[in-house]
């Protein structure tokens, strides 16, 4: 069966109607959210990556985020998502190797284990991490759901409450035990539910994905200030529990109501920025800079934007800030949550 993807083609020809110099090329950046798959008419593989990374920023890590990538063909069900950790743990030493440069790529990894399993996925936490050697560092699942179907960032949608299902909340309990942490994509109008969550689970690291994700399709279409301020009461909440961090990006999918992509030209930092600020300050206002952490969620906002152009509308938003504010934001945050080692910013600058 086939299985259409909610997500924005990427057109390389359009992207390259749109140039810009690099703001700030000495800020180091580790890009705190980006995926690697081979789908069909979608490949987007460590050499398609490598290209965006060499674009002029200076991004020194990865971490890489579950997406159901090469999955095993056989055996259990629930142990097929250890290929993919297998898979991206291959690339992160491939990367480590130094002969593509200096860049180190998945330098952690979130994979995917079926939490639905309860207190049974405990083997499966396992064996992702034997799997992931030293770089599994969380899970993640699909969980952003809304019963509009006009509604929908995943190709394969989880269903209704599987957030707040008692199953689910049990496979959560079990990550703690295994030094994991949980990475959650919901839209705003499941915020209440990951505030629950995380509620349960004062002792977790809960990382919330694409700034908590504001709607703007379906019954949100052209509610944009509305939606503004359910979703800033709701992302309030989850500021004030010391145990969440947040990432500033995923603004770029279909699902923000955001359409720079039907414009003749692509859009520039200054456009983007101007969009994007208020959520992304607002973030930054109520977690502080040592918990939010930008990611370039690539190659799904890729369809609107270049790697280039998107890091330069992040730098903008955020000029005003002191450099050791940039340097929570755009490295220090993702490297004290998922346990990067200390040294990489500086291993990067010590390479010829």
């Amino acid at each position: 069966m086939s299985i259409t993807s909610p997500h924005l083609s990427v057109r390389e020809d359009w992207l390259s109607l749109k140039t810009e110099e690099v703001l700030d090329p000495g800020q180091p950046i580790v890009d705190a959210h980006h995926h690697l798959w081979d789908r069909p008419g979608a490949c987007y593989l460590f050499p398609e990556y490598l290209a965006d990374v060499r674009s002029g920023h200076k991004v020194v890590a990865s971490i890489f985020a579950q997406c159901r990538s090469m999955y095993r063909d056989s055996g259990p069900d629930e142990m097929r998502p250890i290929g993919e950790v297998e898979f991206i743990n291959g690339v992160a030493a491939q990367s480590a190797s130094g002969i593509y440069g200096q860049f180190r790529a998945c330098t952690a990894i979130v994979g995917f284990a079926e939490l639905t399993l309860g207190a049974k996925v405990a083997p499966v936490l396992q064996a992702l991490v034997r799997a992931g050697g030293d770089r599994l560092r969380g899970i993640r699942n699909t969980t952003a759901w809304h019963q509009d179907p006009a509604i929908r960032s995943n190709p394969q949608p989880p269903p209704p409450g599987l957030l707040s299902s008692d199953k689910f909340r049990q496979g959560v309990r079990c990550l703690a035990r295994e030094n994991l942490s949980l990475d959650v994509w919901a839209y705003h109008t499941q915020l209440n539910e990951v505030l629950e969550l995380t509620q349960q689970n004062p002792d977790l690291s809960i990382i919330l994905d694409h700034v908590g994700g504001p709607l703007g399709l379906g019954p949100y279409a052209g509610q944009r200030d509305a939606v503004f301020l359910d979703w800033k009461a709701s992302v309030a909440k989850l500021a004030a529990l010391p145990n969440v961090t947040v990432k500033l990006g995923g603004l770029g999918m279909k699902t923000t109501g955001f359409v720079f992509h039907e414009q003749p030209k692509p859009p520039g930092s200054r456009e983007l920025a101007e969009a994007w600020k208020p959520y992304i300050e607002t973030c930054i206002e109520l977690f502080g800079p040592d918990r939010c952490m930008f990611e370039s969620n690539f190659p799904v906002d890729k369809g609107m934007c270049s790697y280039l152009i998107l890091w330069n509308a992040f730098k903008r938003i955020v000029e005003r800030y002191s450099q050791p504010e940039k340097q929570a934001l755009f490295s220090g945050t993702a490297m004290r949550v998922y346990r990067l080692s200390p040294n990489i910013v500086a291993d990067h600058a010590a390479m010829p």
